[in-house]
Parts: C-alpha cells; sequence; structure tokens
C-alpha cells in the first residue's frame, strides 16, 4: 500500500479562530473542509513543506519558529494510506487568500464538526479544541 506524507496547518487567529479551506470542484473530497496544507516534497523536512504550502495556497508568509507540532492523522483510504502531521501556527505575515480552495473560513475550534471533512482532518478536530 502506498504511504502518502502531507503536512497540515491549524492556522489560529487572535480571536482563536481556526482556518478552513474548502476543497474545489474537480478535486478528489471536493466540497469538504480542510484543515491547509499538503503534500511533501522528496527531500523537504514538515516544516519547510508547510511554509512553502501556505505561501502557495494562502499567500501568507510564517517561519519554523512559528509552527507547533501538535497531533497527527494515520488513515487509509482505498488504495492508499495518508500520514499527516497537524501544526498550530499562530504568527504569520498577510492576510489569507484562496487560491487553490473555493472558500475560506475562520471557524470556532466547537464548531469544527459543523463542517463536512475529509476522513483524515477529522480526529485532528479533538487535540484542536483541547488546546484552545
Amino acid at each position: 500500500m502506498k504511504i502518502t506524507l502531507v503536512v497540515a496547518c491549524a492556522l489560529v487567529d487572535a480571536d482563536r479562530r481556526v482556518l478552513i479551506a474548502q476543497r474545489p470542484q474537480g478535486k478528489q473530497l471536493a466540497g469538504l473542509w480542510e484543515f491547509p496544507g499538503g503534500k511533501i516534497e522528496p527531500g523537504e523536512t514538515p516544516e519547510a513543506a508547510l511554509i512553502r504550502e501556505l505561501a502557495e495556497e494562502l499567500e501568507i508568509e510564517t517561519k519554523e519558529a512559528c509552527l507547533a507540532p501538535l497531533t497527527f492523522a494515520s488513515h487509509t483510504y482505498d488504495d492508499w494510506h495518508l500520514m499527516m502531521p497537524l501544526y498550530v501556527c499562530r504568527k504569520w505575515q498577510g492576510t489569507p487568500v484562496a487560491n487553490e480552495h473555493s472558500a475560506l473560513k475562520w471557524v470556532r475550534p466547537q464548531k469544527l464538526h459543523d463542517y463536512p471533512m475529509p476522513p483524515a482532518d477529522i480526529p485532528l478536530i479533538a487535540p484542536l479544541c483541547d488546546l484552545l
């Protein structure tokens, strides 16, 4: 079974809300809400991948020192397995823009369950609620 390593980020604003992004039409799991992030390229650290993905997807800049690992998801889909560390980021430059998603939304942690998410993202909500 193929294992895919991706990295995700819970951006947390001053009001303790979390940014979620809606997957665009035409992509796998389209319409579902997820934590921003993406695939880790060969030779890339999870932190470097997240900094790159946040710049590409949201047009924001952050530093490795601003990324705190919180938990991870390990989820088997039909023909592949996903490993996804979740980092929390409270400091960045710029205002998030939906470059690769159909929408962005700031949500209180307790309300995250109100949004349909990919199966791998759902177990990340509880540790995030505990933290915030």
